[in-house]
């Protein structure tokens, strides 16, 4: 078997500080998975296994080039990270692979089921693609040169899964090796013997149509010809981290990069071709500019919200029917109104300081600047109302309708007509923008328009 990197995250250096992640019940995520780590690193040892471990003090950034720098074809890597979430209820492990990769998902089978079989009382939240992240992907997951796979033991926010972790840390770190060298053994099943490179060539096909030039599997990932590429008039010279490889004299490209230019990523195994599909092709124009046209059916954007959420439209069954009668009366772009609201209410479960009887589906403040959210008579009034602040961020446009979005005099309007403009004004969030707009993804796979 190959050798295993392995990285604990956080605790390097980011934006001019130490980055020590989530924070709370007196300790970090930083200083919770360098001690798991640890462990981790002496019960491989213990094994005779090949382990390196990144540097602490290295940033997210300079993990991927530690790692790159020193791997070979038959290692693999997995960084350690605890969740947090605003309810302490929230708890459970995941693990996450690059999306479009069966192999990957199988792998990150192998090494949830390792750890859960040592700790059983840890809740199984599932395998999930990198796309199914916050921000729609995950660089340790797509920027690596081998086999990668980024963990999430616990939530660090959940005083259950806290305790747990800090009282049977050795169980965490034997389940993790366990799967770990399972997961290793598959990736390099013949150690000692070198094979020279010989990728299965994969067809393309092109908003429907069949190219000519065929691709390569690498490590179960696709790769196109980086021609392929400018014939879709796309411009990476500004994208270094886009995954470029040289096999038989041809640049490739990894093809999942693509979907950062809304690009959808698509993959029949039975005749092992990809598909990619331009989201130009069916809503032409800026897809991220606030006042535009939803593409999104009422039923698409419910089977969406219950997809996420198997209660949302319990309590609040004319959600989607009120975003796009609401958003098509002031000219608002409803689907990145509804996934918005997807991401201020965690699809509806709320379990922040807003409360679900507040009828406050976009974090609304109240005049005054009090403790307290807005709150709205009923569902209508609350989506209006989100509706009407949106459109004092994008537009210069009058309301439609009566004003009742409290804070609609306080914007400078038209300041924000896209959604990355939101960024830093809507949320503090340096990157809220992107995390709107990773839903707004995948919503638009969901239902098929993508």
């Amino acid at each position: 078997m190959g050798r295993i990197f392995i990285s604990a995250a956080h605790g390097g250096k980011e934006a001019g500080g130490i980055d020590s992640g989530a924070i709370a019940g007196g300790t970090t995520e930083a200083k919770e998975m360098i001690l798991l780590r640890d462990l981790i690193v002496t019960e491989l040892r213990s094994r005779t296994v090949e382990v390196l471990a990144v540097p602490d003090d290295l940033s997210a950034a300079q993990t991927i080039t530690w790692i790159n720098s020193r791997a070979r074809s038959t290692d693999v890597t997995v960084e350690i990270h605890s969740d947090a979430a605003s309810s302490p209820s929230v708890r459970g492990a995941s693990v996450f692979y690059i999306a479009n990769n069966n192999i990957r998902k199988q792998n990150a089978e192998m090494l949830l089921m390792g750890l859960l079989r040592r700790v059983p009382q840890l809740p199984n939240r599932g395998v999930k693609p990198d796309t199914d992240s916050g921000l729609g992907s995950l660089r340790f997951c797509r920027q690596t040169a081998i086999a990668a796979l980024l963990l999430q033991v616990g939530f660090i926010s959940s005083p259950d899964d806290r305790t747990l972790l800090q009282t049977r840390r050795r169980d965490f770190a034997l389940g993790i090796v366990d799967g770990l060298i399972a997961w290793s053994r598959v990736i390099d099943p013949n150690p000692g013997s070198p094979v020279e490179p010989n990728y299965p060539p994969i067809n393309i096909n092109i908003n429907g149509q069949n190219y000519a030039e065929q691709g390569v599997l690498i490590n179960g990932n696709s790769y196109i010809p980086i021609d392929l590429v400018d014939r879709l008039g796309l411009d990476l010279s500004k994208s270094p981290n886009v995954n470029r490889v040289t096999y038989r004299r041809i640049v490739y490209i990894k093809a999942i990069e693509l979907r950062d230019f809304n690009i959808s990523i698509a993959w029949d195994g039975a005749t092992s071709t990809l598909k990619l599909r331009s989201i130009l092709t069916v809503c032409p124009g800026q897809i991220d500019k606030i006042i535009s046209n939803g593409n999104t059916s009422e039923i698409q954007l419910q089977i969406f919200l219950k997809n996420n959420n198997e209660n949302a439209l319990i309590q609040f069954p004319d959600v989607p029917k009120l975003y796009r009668e609401e958003a098509a009366l002031e000219g608002v772009n409803h689907d990145i109104a509804f996934c918005q609201m997807c991401l201020e209410t965690g699809f509806l479960r709320f379990g922040g300081d807003v409360k679900p009887q507040q009828n406050n589906f976009a974090g609304l403040g109240a005049i005054g600047g009090g403790a307290q959210a807005a709150s709205f008579p009923s569902a209508r009034i609350g989506v209006r109302a989100h509706i009407q602040h949106l459109k004092a961020y994008a537009s210069l446009e009058p309301l439609v309708q009566q004003e009742v979005d409290p804070r609609f005099r306080f914007v400078t309007r038209g300041i924000a007509p896209s959604v990355d403009k939101l960024s830093g004004r809507w949320s503090a969030d340096l990157d809220y923008g992107t995390k709107i707009k990773a839903l707004f993804k995948r919503l638009y796979e969901s239902a098929g328009l993508l």
